[in-house]
């Protein structure tokens, strides 16, 4: 077992310290998930991010802990310990944000998990040495790095086409994306050398965008169009029925106290009123 870097091993703790508060504590999870919602309309940008450490559970952590190990010597050792960094937070920032476009009119949607920053951090891999073995976790199974990344790339289009699972598939196409892409432009030198590999990777992603953009009603996410609200009209009108609701509720509790005395509230209800009071100062 070789030695873990010290890069690898802080992004490991970093996850293990966020995703235990997500896990131990519901409003913690709340406050940092991907949230359609909270991002667009609540301009809360920083989830774009701190999603990226949240997990849903222990077995979906370990399993992008095991990969992000897989895979950070050969990343590291062509790109260094800044390039690594660099190369696995913009790749889980590009994921978030193809998270973010695919599903822009779908208000409900959250989501969580380093698997676009991992996803990111194989491919640069896979660019650098696409001949390179990959097994399958706990199968003594090996195939090359550019046949995983032509299958990974297909059964991701899928998943984000059929919308049939709970997988974050658009996350982990563009952390796949753009961990490839600049891990290409840190060192074109393997582009010049493996770029058949590279380009039979690519093409299938880069149709996949053009639709994506130019022609979104070809593609259908959970059986609407990505290109029609999945339940209002617009984001404004989302923001105004929100707000209405909020102050209603703000009016009970105040008619509650005027009844039967602040003592009364209950927890939920004091640091409701607690943070509409901060938002008037």
């Amino acid at each position: 077992m070789r030695d873990i870097s010290t890069v690898t091993f802080f992004l490991i703790i970093a996850n293990i310290i966020v995703s235990y508060n997500g896990f131990t504590k519901a409003s913690f999870f709340d406050d940092y998930k991907f949230d359609v919602d909270k991002i667009l309309i609540g301009k809360d940008y920083k989830r774009l991010i701190t999603s990226g450490f949240l997990h849903v559970s222990w077995t979906h952590l370990i399993f992008n802990i095991i990969s992000l190990y897989a895979f950070s010597a050969p990343v590291q050792s062509n790109f260094g310990p800044y390039g690594f960094f660099f190369i696995y937070m913009i790749s889980l920032l590009g994921g978030s944000l193809l998270d973010l476009y695919i599903h822009r009119n779908h208000g409900d949607y959250t989501a969580a998990g380093a698997s676009g920053a991992v996803c990111g951090i194989i491919f640069a891999a896979i660019a650098v040495y696409p001949g390179m073995d990959i097994g399958i976790i706990f199968l003594p199974i090996f195939i090359p790095g550019w046949i995983f990344g032509i299958v990974y790339v297909l059964y991701t289009i899928y998943g984000i086409k059929s919308d049939s699972d709970n997988i974050g598939h658009a996350a982990h196409l563009g952390g796949a994306l753009i961990g490839m892409f600049v891990a290409l432009l840190m060192q074109p030198i393997a582009f010049r050398a493996n770029y058949v590999t590279i380009l039979i990777i690519l093409i299938p992603i880069l149709i996949f965008m053009y639709f994506l953009i130019n022609k979104p009603s070809f593609l259908l996410i959970g059986n609407k169009s990505i290109a029609s609200p999945k339940k209002y009209y617009s984001i404004e009108h989302k923001y105004h029925e929100e707000r209405v609701a909020r102050q209603k509720e703000i009016d009970r509790i105040l008619e509650k106290i005027n009844k039967r005395g602040v003592d009364s509230l209950t927890k939920q209800e004091k640091q409701m009123l607690d943070e509409y009071a901060k938002r008037l100062r």
